[in-house]
């Protein structure tokens, strides 16, 4: 019985996720004591992702950075991004395709490895990115899953080389001699009902 139960929630975790709610968490760090302590006061950083058909909503919310939305159709490829930090100028939003250009994938080098890991019962393929623009370099590891039918903001302008929905990131950046690491990672997915309020 207990091997039939957990065949049965192994096959179940495998079947395309349509519909739901994605709860993740970001966390910063940083080599220097300075920038550590900065990013301390920030703490983690809680998104919450609902997505439904071809639409996926994300919310962020924290007391240092304040709180932002982002909506994505992914047939229109288009994304609304809605912001309230009450430090850098109030409620702000904007609208946007999110269509990867040549010139954007000139700055992107994706290599799809054979290395899996399993998140909460998805199976999830690595992928090893490096970003270089305005003179700063970021390097990504990301485990990702092609059964879950979210669209992630920050994978929108990678193109058709990656594939799937991040449950792992983990992103180093050098910027003006700081260096920051920051590690999100999916702790929470729901198989629910979206209302399509939320889009």
């Amino acid at each position: 019985y207990i091997l039939m139960l957990a065949f049965s929630m192994t096959v179940a975790a495998q079947e395309t996720l349509k519909e739901g709610v994605i709860m993740s968490k970001m966390i910063m760090s940083s080599s220097n004591p300075d920038v550590q302590s900065q990013l301390d006061m920030v703490g983690e950083i809680l998104s919450t992702t609902y997505f439904k058909d071809d639409k996926t909503r994300t919310e962020v919310k924290n007391m240092m950075t304040g709180e932002s939305t982002n909506i994505i159709d992914s047939t229109e490829k288009k994304m609304l991004v809605i912001m309230n930090n009450p430090m850098a100028g109030g409620k702000v939003y904007a609208e946007n395709s999110y269509e990867a250009t040549e010139e954007d994938l000139k700055d992107v080098t994706i290599t799809k490895s054979d290395e899996t890991r399993t998140f909460l019962g998805y199976e999830c393929i690595k992928y090893d990115v490096v970003v270089n623009k305005n003179g700063a370099e970021v390097q990504m590891e990301i485990y990702a899953t092609d059964k879950i039918s979210a669209i992630n903001q920050q994978t929108t302008s990678f193109g058709d080389e990656f594939n799937g929905f991040p449950l792992f990131m983990e992103m180093h950046m050098n910027q003006n001699g700081m260096e920051i690491t920051m590690t999100m990672e999916v702790n929470k997915i729901e198989n629910e009902t979206v209302s399509a309020d939320k889009f």
